[in-house]
């Protein structure tokens, strides 16, 4: 079967210039870091062929095999560093094809391949398990093994390629020299399929395009299990020993997968975190890719002195702050601040003791709202928040959903960042706890990582209820929770980084 590549990877491409397969951004760039400007002109034509790749089980990948040539449009002598530009199952390598000739016009050979079961190779699409990890080593050693090429080999892609790149650099073939996964995640059940042990509703219509079995399939495993381990990068985060340019966005739902890689491997990782929704960058505002996945090639494939990026990482402060640079995650700078919420409301930075209190809210209405005043000065949130709260729950299970808002003068929100927990999950997602009803239980709610200024006179505002669709199914037990405040039962924390 085949399936459609995602609109929004579609949007992203309209800003490229296909007909002069032109890949260099055209907005400009805030920061002045030298890998994020580097360039050099284009030396060589592009010849592109079909091939299939043979697999180590007698079946094939179709490919697109993109080669350095001459203004015949022939392939020139010589041997070239390689990069499996990408490897997914959107049927569209064409579109792809365009991004990979900026990289083949300066030195490179690449190749844009499609998983089993899409883009005309044959079999079915199962999603980052077992046989396309081996058919991502396989095609790397290929590439490798060409009498054309260096043997050096990078790889790189976007979403599902680039859920696909970590893992092949989690699997480590041979030739495999260094990677860029852009929009990534670090576990398929955590970053996609389960949110807080919760069925992400958002991922069905994916699923229905994009492999099908998978509705049947992942109800199957409502826990983690060796299903999901298989699929997992974080199962295997000691394998990860190459350079790594771990690139995503604020807006992304990935995000929180960039920051796991990144923190579990800092020493030969670099992570780039910019002001990008889900999809390609191309399009996107701050576009640094041209740039900094050549600079990143040409360092690690090649003999050429081209700059890393001048920080492990930079982060992009939003929602229109600039880039920042740092040498860890979150900066070591930051401090951690609290908050309280209260009866009324009220959410405070608090350093006594707040007289206990209960709030309550039927898990299928809108839940309870607790806000800042008016912030006397910025507050910037860096890496993850944590609700920590004590819950009841009227039925024998339940979902706790947090959002932390930016909220203006007018009263107009901006999302920060949420999170999700089931609360049978609380002890993990391996297996499950019971809940007993009208029983309070400790319940830690870990919120996607953030890089957000919220500027004096705007409010911090949290929102706790049972309901956060498509985020989460909306299939939480009827009933109501019971959250019991107080400063030691109940509160908010985030690294922030100094006035």
């Amino acid at each position: 079967m085949t399936s459609p590549i995602p609109a929004e990877m579609i949007e992203a491409l309209k800003n490229v210039d296909l007909g002069s397969v032109s890949y260099r951004p055209t907005a400009t760039i805030g920061s002045t870091d030298p890998s994020f400007r580097y360039d050099r002109p284009a030396t060589h034509g592009i010849h592109r062929e079909t091939v299939r790749v043979p697999m180590r089980d007698g079946s094939h990948l179709e490919c697109d095999l993109l080669r350095p040539a001459g203004p015949d449009g022939e392939p020139v002598e010589g041997r070239f560093p390689g990069i499996v530009y990408e490897l997914n199952a959107y049927s569209a390598r064409d579109l792809f094809v365009h991004g990979a000739a900026y990289f083949v016009q300066r030195g490179y050979v690449a190749a844009v391949a499609s998983v089993r079961g899409s883009g005309g190779t044959p079999g079915h699409v199962v999603p980052f398990g077992r046989q396309e990890q081996e058919d991502d080593h396989d095609l790397v050693e290929w590439l490798a093994g060409r009498p054309f090429c260096t043997g050096r080999i990078g790889q790189m892609g976007v979403s599902y390629g680039g859920h696909l790149t970590y893992l092949a650099a989690a699997n480590r073939p041979p030739h495999l020299v260094a990677a860029i996964p852009v929009q990534a995640f670090s576990d398929w059940y955590e970053n996609t399929v389960f949110r807080g042990g919760i069925a992400n509703a958002r991922i069905r219509d994916w699923q229905r395009a994009t492999a099908p079995d998978t509705l049947d399939i992942y109800p199957e495993h409502p826990l983690y299990d060796d299903f999901w381990r298989e699929r997992s990068v974080k199962a295997r985060w000691e394998n990860l020993t190459i350079p790594v340019l771990d690139v995503g966005g604020w807006l992304d739902t990935y995000r929180s997968g960039m920051v796991e890689n990144f923190t579990a491997r800092p020493e030969n990782t670099w992570m780039v975190a910019g002001p990008w929704e889900h999809g390609m960058l191309p399009g996107q505002i701050e576009d640094i890719g041209a740039a900094c996945y050549l600079a990143w090639w040409d360092h690690w494939l090649t003999e050429l002195p081209a700059p890393l990026p001048q920080a492990k990482v930079t982060s992009y402060e939003m929602p229109h702050h600039g880039w920042r640079q740092f040498t860890a995650w979150p900066p070591t700078e930051a401090r951690e601040t609290r908050w309280v919420p209260a009866p009324g409301g009220a959410l405070g930075t608090v350093t006594g003791r707040q007289p206990p209190s209960e709030a309550e809210f039927e898990t299928h209405g809108q839940g309870v709202r607790f806000t800042t005043e008016p912030l006397e000065r910025d507050v910037t949130m860096v890496g993850n928040a944590v609700l920590t709260l004590q819950a009841a729950f009227s039925a024998d299970d339940g979902h706790i959903a947090v959002v932390l808002e930016d909220v203006d003068e007018h009263g107009e929100a901006v999302r920060v960042t949420q999170g999700w927990l089931k609360a049978s999950h609380r002890d993990g997602h391996e297996h499950q706890v019971p809940v007993v009803p009208g029983t309070f239980h400790d319940v830690q709610v870990t919120l996607w990582p953030a890089h957000h200024r919220i500027v004096a006179g705007h409010s911090l505002r949290m929102t706790v209820s049972s309901q956060d669709y498509p985020n989460i199914d909306s299939d939480a037990p009827p009933g109501t929770v019971t959250l019991w405040l107080g400063d030691s039962a109940t509160h908010l924390t985030s690294p922030v980084m100094p006035a």
